[in-house]
């Protein structure tokens, strides 16, 4: 058996992975790709989609990402992206990425809402000077 790699997922708060691993599968902008410990060093854009790893045990782990980057640099392979959820399987992975959007989209709701009552006080305030 070859050298396992070593699987880095990085979020903008957090190392949601850090583990080794066997195998590591990906949607990029060219299709989807499969990554071995004695494959080349690579780079590529990551679309939003599955991301799966199989483990030293032999599991497979599945995680829906958002758009990113993928580094394969000798052993290591770095994930960088601004979400990433897991699943322990692909039905419950489904379900787990619903709630979290629906989260998501409430959060962004609420942004754009304090962010339009703002602006119309801004707006409200320098009508206020020119007079």
């Amino acid at each position: 058996m070859s050298r396992p790699m070593r699987l880095k997922l990085l979020l903008p708060r957090e190392i949601l992975i850090d583990e080794p691993v066997l195998k590591v599968r990906v949607e990029a902008g060219e299709g989807s790709l499969t990554l071995l410990p004695r494959h080349i060093d690579y780079v590529t854009a990551l679309t939003p989609g599955l991301l799966s790893y199989v483990d030293l045990a032999g599991d497979e782990t599945f995680l829906a990402v958002d758009a990113g980057i993928l580094v394969k640099c000798r052993d290591e392979v770095f994930v960088s992206t601004r979400n990433a959820v897991r699943g322990p399987d692909l039905g419950s992975l489904r379900e787990t990425v619903r709630r979290e959007f629906e989260t998501m989209d409430e959060r962004e709701r609420m942004s754009r809402d304090a962010l339009a009552r703002l602006e119309a006080d801004f707006v409200r305030r320098f009508m206020e000077l020119e007079q």
